[in-house]
């Protein structure tokens, strides 16, 4: 305890300062805290078919069902366990989960045991999320013709840029939270915006898709083994749409409470409705030979490459 550091009043006063509203830190919120979950639209879909047996078996109630998990996990797990309570349980406007072990240490000693699991698995997060990420970005880059064509259908190329990226990325990040957000904050934005706009302009295609607002729908579809090929096991899947949700709490001391209660709710409403303009779009090409042929063709590149000895 002798080699403690002990702040002054002033000095702990000003540390602990809440970062208070403003459209600069709303921006600099959209470019730290939302990548994770931003990019969530690309794969969860895709991962919640694929354990379904493809896109020819996702009829409109099976489509509709995994929309209603994916809205209802998103606002359970993120609206009301991170903004609603999570967000309250601060330490001095601090997040994350040893700030959250800061509160209830006093109730027992073994309370660390849980603080370093916790402190583990977001380790852990934090190397899978941006791997899963931009894999992803990088694979879907092989449907355009041109770019399929440099990075050909070898996995090591794609590793190999995903690994120099994500390097890149840590590498600028010891600029600060401030100067990452300032300069992903508007790409965030234009990105959200996409999102909202190219899934809204779907969903009036097939207005059906709104009723994936009903819950009922979502339970439905998790435990009809006819619909459900994967039976709860889809839930697996189901919560990759809450990648990255976490940076919400653990965030709060970078932009501040009153900038992620201002831009959260956007920020969903973007996801919520890219989410429902590909379920209209699947629903409206899931009998379409060329897509499917697609996903074949697809499979087949896999099964050859996993039959390469070593």
């Amino acid at each position: 305890m002798g080699n403690q550091t002990v702040l002054a009043p002033e000095n702990t006063s000003r540390a602990h300062e809440a970062i208070p509203f403003s459209l600069g830190m709303v921006l600099v919120t959209m470019g730290v805290v939302y990548g994770d979950i931003g990019t969530s639209p690309m794969y969860t879909l895709r991962a919640i078919m694929h354990g379904n047996g493809g896109l020819e078996t996702c009829t409109p109630d099976v489509i509709i069902g995994a929309l209603s998990l994916i809205i209802w996990t998103m606002t359970l797990i993120t609206t009301v366990k991170y903004v609603l309570v999570a967000m309250k349980a601060d330490n001095h406007n601090e997040g994350g989960i040893f700030a959250l072990y800061s509160l209830v240490r006093r109730c027992g000693g073994w309370l660390i045991v849980p603080a370093m699991i916790g402190g583990a698995a977001l380790l852990a997060d934090g190397i899978l999320t941006p791997a899963v990420t931009v894999t992803t970005a990088i694979e879907g880059l092989r449907t355009i013709e041109f770019i399929h064509r440099i990075i050909g259908d070898a996995q090591g190329v794609v590793v190999a840029i995903t690994i120099t990226i994500i390097c890149a990325l840590f590498i600028v990040q010891r600029a600060g939270t401030s100067s990452i957000g300032k300069a992903f904050g508007p790409i965030m934005c234009l990105w959200f915006a996409f999102l909202g706009i190219e899934g809204l302009l779907h969903v009036f295609a097939d207005l059906n898709v709104l009723r994936a607002f009903n819950p009922l729908r979502g339970i439905m579809f998790l435990f009809d083994g006819k619909l459900n090929r994967a039976g709860i096991m889809v839930l697996g899947n189901v919560f990759l749409c809450t990648t990255g949700a976490e940076a919400l709490y653990s965030d709060m001391g970078h932009v501040g409470k009153s900038n992620i209660y201002a831009s959260w709710p956007v920020v969903k409403a973007c996801l919520i409705l890219n989410y429902l303009g590909q379920g209209a779009w699947i629903i409206a090409n899931n009998t379409n030979p060329e897509l499917i042929a697609m996903g074949d063709t697809m499979k087949a590149r896999r099964s050859s490459r996993a039959a390469i000895p070593s």
